[in-house]
């Protein structure tokens, strides 16, 4: 099976070195890889219906008998157009095909096939306009539609994938041993293959994704786990195990009940026997940037074997890493230890004076981006990684960070709530915390949905707000404007001007140079700017406690965890917070999601509320948290598969079940899927 699936697609009848091109632009370049290339649709050709039982407009499938040869018409600039007239036998239908010379060849006159294409006519006359069709004797029920590529259609990937099908061996070497299929039912591996391609039932169909579905999830959280259990390597930066009652009091504010659990369970697993691997979930505003600072002290200045160590905490902009070195600076600076912001615009010789002093170890704490992974970059020592907002990290790239010492400490944050099966998911890796308190003094957030119509009093609202010295944002979806009619930061400030002529503004969004970023955000920061106009980009880190208005324009765009990030930027101060959703109200469905998001400010009820009406893949972006990539599973619609694989994958590992032969090909399996990771199972 192995070399099967390992056999180049050049291999395989019909495929040339043109074609084989082709697939590899498809992420096909072997045997294997085209038959997990999984249909992403299937076409109902079922027996086929009577033609006056078809619905005009609609594509339907029709059993009929060719009645005459093709005839052949030249048309318009010398183009070839052919008609045939078929009958099922009580009424007749005018086929029409454009420009196909092959026609008169593949259809013969009493020849029966069937037709599937759009009907059109009338209530007693019908016909179609270039129909697929196949011989009634070789009709598939469900014929697969896959993700076609220029110069490669559905029908020739069938082809391939037919050809594959047959140099499978009559005994497939499944990667499931007969025990685990007979205990969860799951079909043989070649039943599946053969029927997600080709069902001859939706009974067969579903059988086979059950299958395919289960063993995906299998490998995904066995690889993860595994990930887990490879860092369970002696704990080479041990802290001493008492709560930083030091640090907490070097603090102007009281940690919550949360901040303090939180803290305990990770002090708990730094002065355990293996390093630390947990994530601190919270909501926005519960407080997780305390809670890593706490640690971060922690490792600095509490090691249990007294010697230095250095901590790095890792975040996806420079704008909140640069907010992250203001707070913690001004958190741990009463303690002595030593701050230093590295990222992108960092450069020359402060940057070498920089990576010269860390190596010294004259830094304590390097807070950054994506520079931190600098291949030049060197820790003299580092204990502890911390990443923010990890949902916009991959796996390999916090190994990699990990990479900067020997076994050090990880801590996850993210501000995005998940929901706690899909959690387990995700960070399969990690043991999880969650901050489900939000410190004292955070203001509930009044928000309001409201239609264009009223955006003008809703300016004025802003207005009195303005008045008062407090400052807004304004966030639109587009950078500039576009023909779809949503609100372009261009266009708005425009408007924004001529309804707030005395207000002083600027925007703000991904376009802009790093340095335009950071003046901007200074500048409201220090409330020289009353009104920020910008895109999504202030999503995350942004805080300004002073700011306690925000209008979301076109708001149906945006999903609700993301429009719940949004919010979260005002309600920081003392002063009454509001939100005002703006959406034309034409979809029903989206007018009743925001409805909900109005009326909801718990951030794990609206990411469960996020899950179910997008799937993880919206919710989460174009790459669900750097997982490897999911061929057929889907982390919402197939949650019941996915949590008896959580069990499987659990009672394996913990009897230790890979380590028995007859578990080889799962270990392989996991290989391959986390190829997209290197190392990661190492």
């Amino acid at each position: 099976m192995a070399s099967l699936f390992e056999r180049d697609i050049r291999t395989l009848r019909g495929v040339g070195e043109k074609r084989a091109e082709l697939y590899r632009k498809l992420g096909v370049p072997s045997v294997g890889d085209l038959l997990r290339l999984y249909p992403r649709a299937y076409e109902d050709w079922g027996g086929g219906i009577a033609i006056l039982d078809t619905a005009l407009g609609e594509v339907c499938a029709v059993r009929a008998t060719v009645v005459n040869a093709p005839s052949e018409h030249r048309i318009r600039g010398g183009r070839l157009l052919y008609k045939v007239k078929v009958t099922d036998g009580r009424d007749d239908m005018e086929l029409t095909f454009f420009n196909n010379k092959y026609i008169p060849t593949l259809l013969k006159a009493g020849q029966e096939y069937v037709f599937r294409g759009k009907v059109q006519g009338n209530l007693t006359r019908r016909e179609m306009l270039s129909p697929q069709f196949v011989p009634v004797d070789k009709v598939r029920p469900l014929s697969p539609v896959y993700p076609a590529t220029a110069g490669l259609t559905s029908r020739q990937i069938s082809a391939a994938v037919g050809e594959a099908l047959k140099l499978l061996p009559e005994t497939v070497n499944d990667p499931l041993p007969l025990a685990l299929r007979e205990e969860f039912r799951l079909c043989h591996l070649g039943y599946a293959l053969e029927h997600i391609h080709f069902p001859q039932s939706e009974e067969d169909l579903q059988t086979a994704r059950y299958r395919l579905i289960f063993e995906e999830f299998l490998v995904l959280q066995l690889g993860l786990m595994r990930i887990k259990s490879g860092r369970r390597g002696r704990n080479m930066h041990p802290v001493s195990g008492q709560f930083p009652e030091e640090f907490a009091n070097l603090l102007p504010f009281a940690l919550t009940g949360a901040q303090r659990r939180a803290i305990g369970e990770c002090i708990r697993d730094m002065a355990g026997k293996t390093p630390m691997n947990r994530l601190i979930q919270g909501d926005v505003g519960s407080g997780k940037t305390a809670v890593a600072a706490a640690l971060c002290y922690a490792m600095i200045r509490d090691c249990a074997d007294g010697r230095p160590r250095q901590a790095a905490l890792m975040a996806p902009t420079e704008i909140l890493a640069a907010q992250h070195y203001a707070t913690l600076s001004k958190m741990l600076a009463p303690a002595g230890i030593r701050v230093a912001l590295l990222t992108g615009s960092v450069k020359g010789a402060q940057r070498r004076q920089l990576f010269a002093a860390l190596e010294a170890g004259e830094i304590d704490l390097l807070i950054g981006t994506h520079a931190l992974l600098n291949e030049g970059l060197s820790f003299q020592n580092l204990g502890l990684v911390v990443t923010d907002e990890q949902h916009r990290f991959g796996v390999d790239q916090r190994s990699a960070l990990q990479l900067k010492g020997h076994s050090p400490h990880l801590l996850v944050m993210s501000a995005t709530p998940i929901p706690r099966t899909l959690a387990l998911m995700i960070y399969g890796d990690l043991d999880i915390s969650i901050l489900d308190e939000l410190p004292p003094g955070r203001q509930k957030i009044e928000t309001y949905l409201i239609t264009p119509e009223k955006r003008r009093r809703a300016f004025a609202y802003v207005q009195k707000h303005l008045e008062q010295g407090l400052q807004g944002y304004l966030i639109c979806p587009l950078i500039d404007g576009d023909e779809t009619g949503l609100m372009s930061v261009e266009a708005y400030e425009k408007l924004v001007r001529e309804a707030l002529p005395q207000a002083r503004l600027c925007t703000l969004h991904g376009r802009m140079k790093p340095g335009e970023k950071e003046a901007a955000m200074d500048a409201f920061s220090r409330g020289e700017v009353q009104l920020l106009i910008s895109t999504t980009v202030v999503e995350v880190g942004v805080d300004v406690p002073n700011a306690v208005i925000m209008v979301i324009e076109n708001a149906e765009r945006y999903g609700l965890s993301q429009l719940h990030q949004l919010r979260g930027r005002v309600g920081r101060g003392q002063v009454k917070s509001t939100c005002i959703l703006i959406t034309d109200g034409e979809n029903e469905e989206a007018v009743n999601r925001l409805r909900m998001f109005r009326d909801t400010a718990d951030g794990f009820k609206i990411a469960e509320a996020d899950l179910k009406l997008r799937g993880p893949g919206d919710f989460f972006g174009a790459r669900q948290h750097g997982l490897p990539h999911l061929k057929i599973a889907d982390m919402s619609t197939d949650l019941t598969v996915l949590q008896k694989a959580q069990r499987c994958a659990r009672a394996l590992m913990d009897r230790g079940a890979l380590d028995d032969p007859q578990y080889r090909g799962l270990l392989l399996e996991m290989e391959r899927l986390f190829r997209s990771a290197p190392g990661a199972l190492n």
